[in-house]
């Protein structure tokens, strides 16, 4: 179903750029080609940021994680792409190569992964982690249990047969000198936890023993300077969603931002406690250490660098982790202020009808965005059923499922915080207005997008809902809270639902239902691409960006 969903959506939006070629036909300011129009999907932003704030130390460090980080890109690289040099060589237009680096290869994350390149085939769904000619039946049929690790290459033997290699062998050369520019960033460290931090993590890339770096980052508090590396998530295996990329971010603390956050994270067990759901799928809780802060992002490379940007993101990633300490909200405030600015204001203006307007606001975005992530953390990683842990009951549908639950729980967390009168807000109105206008950047990002998918899932349950109308002579749309409020509450519950109970065939309906684009949203996309409004950012950074 998924794959057909992904056909009929590549014919629909090739349709619409030939349309598109033929009305700006006359005007040569447009662009002209598919590349240019391709291109313009992405708007440069500038990675920079007060320094002031750092010591001399501090910003010695920061040159050193740079190069690591650029180094992270090398790692993947070869995961993503085993042909980029081949293909990059093949390339003579600047605008295809300029294209081929934003989306890290030949296909276009932003377009169902369809080839950009002229000779590429579609994109394997195993990328680099597994042989291209490995069969479903040869993979269940290897014995080696290190074949589900996150950290392991499956690669053919002499004979032909298959064998895992790990991350730490295959890639030992270059994360090697990854670690030493770790271990030398930790010696000019003022703060003993970060120091004891970048020393556990130069040592986790070297063994693929992540664990004790990921609590010694969780006991970080004070640290201005950060530094998130590593093998972390594993959607760039879409074949078992189950191989890490690699990727990293060198990150700039808002110190008195974060401080001013410490009181939502005190509340995360209260929030867990009073999800709309029966008892039974909210006992578990957030772990002690559970924090958000919120950060500058200064540089950005491998999986966090390709196609879409991340503007917050909850880490660890390990369940076992977020078990026993908690997890950390992260926020990147010079990321989202770009795409309020650039994507999500413009479209505002496009599709929301005046009177609404007034509502669409930065702060209304931080929020939403801040507890998208606190959703993120809570709810239920284990099945109430002995089912075992909600992604393996859930299987292939997990990613997209997880995703709904995120983005409906942040509206319910917004709702029942404002409602305690522990968000200062002149209307939670704002919330919902400037939430519904999100859907419209969210959904651009299309099928092959797991966060994409989730957000057609959660427009049409709105829409049947009646949580919004759409003027069909303006094709604005208007918001109506009461309406939006009551979806909202039955669509958490439904989801939370499904995750507890493992229902793989419930979330199966859900997405088959609702998970693709129909006819009038997809019009009113195209009314959005026609007025050039960028789906996403690309980053401009470095060291000269920083001033350094």
């Amino acid at each position: 179903m998924k794959k057909k969903v992904i056909i009929i959506s590549i014919i629909l939006f090739s349709f619409l750029f030939i349309q598109c070629s033929k009305t700006d036909k006359q005007d040569d300011s447009k662009p002209q080609s598919k590349i240019e129009r391709l291109l313009t999907n992405y708007a440069e932003v500038k990675l920079e940021t007060d320094l002031s704030i750092l010591s001399e130390n501090q910003k010695k460090m920061i040159p050193l994680l740079i190069e690591a980080a650029q180094l992270i890109d090398e790692l993947y690289w070869v995961q993503t792409c085993a042909m980029k040099d081949e293909i990059k060589e093949s390339i003579s237009d600047e605008n295809i190569l300029k294209y081929f680096k934003i989306n890290y290869g030949p296909w276009d994350r932003l377009g169902g992964m369809e080839p950009f390149v002229e000779g590429v085939n579609e994109r394997f769904d195993g990328a680099n982690f597994y042989p291209v000619n490995m069969s479903y039946q040869e993979f269940d049929e290897f014995t080696d249990l290190d074949k589900y690790s996150s950290y392991t290459l499956i690669r053919r033997n002499e004979l032909g047969g298959l064998l895992t290699i790990s991350y730490h062998e295959a890639y030992h050369d270059i994360l090697v000198n990854i670690a030493e520019l770790l271990n030398k960033a930790a010696t000019l460290s003022e703060d003993k936890d970060l120091k004891k931090y970048l020393e556990l993590r130069a040592n986790a890339l070297l063994t693929d023993k992540y664990y004790k770096s990921n609590i010694a980052w969780m006991e970080m508090k004070d640290n201005l300077v950060d530094f998130i590396v590593g093998p972390i998530e594993d959607l760039e295996d879409r074949l078992y969603y189950t191989k890490a990329s690699y990727q990293s971010m060198v990150l700039i603390k808002h110190k008195q931002s974060s401080k001013d956050l410490e009181k939502y994270s005190l509340l995360l067990p209260y929030l867990q406690q009073n999800l709309p759901v029966d008892p039974e799928y909210k006992k578990e809780m957030p772990g002690k250490l559970s924090d958000i802060m919120v950060y500058d992002v200064i540089y950005c490379s491998g999986y966090w660098n390709a196609g879409s940007k991340k503007i917050a993101i909850t880490l660890p990633i390990d369940g076992q982790v977020q078990l026993q300490v908690g997890s950390r909200k992260l926020q990147f405030k010079n990321v989202l202020e770009a795409k309020f600015d650039k994507i999500l204001k413009p479209i505002s203006e496009l599709m929301i009808i005046e009177d609404q307007l007034k509502h669409i606001k930065s702060k209304a975005f931080f929020e939403n965005t801040m507890f998208y992530e606190v959703g993120s953390a809570l709810g239920i990683k284990k099945t109430v059923n002995n089912k075992g842990e909600v992604n393996d009951a859930l299987q292939d549908h997990y990613n997209v499922i997880e995703e709904c639950k995120n983005d409906i729980l942040s509206l319910y967390f917004v709702t029942k915080l404002y409602e305690m009168g522990e968000m200062n807000g002149d209307d939670l109105m704002d919330n919902y207005v400037t939430y519904m206008a999100d859907v419209f950047r969210s959904v651009r990002f299309g099928i092959s997008n797991d966060q994409g998918v989730a957000n057609m899932i959660r427009f049409y349950y709105f829409e049947e809902m009646g949580a919004f109308s759409r003027n069909k002579k303006s094709g604005k749309y208007e918001i109506d809270f009461d309406k939006m409020k009551e979806a909202m509450l039955k669509f958490s519950e439904e989801i939370l639902v499904i995750q507890g109970d493992g229902n793989y065939n419930a979330a199966k309906k859900l997405i088959d239902e609702k998970g693709f684009i129909r006819d009038e949203l997809l019009n009113d996309l195209y009314k959005i691409q026609k007025e050039r409004i960028p789906k996403d950012v690309v980053f401009v950074q470095g060291l000269k960006e920083i001033g350094l």
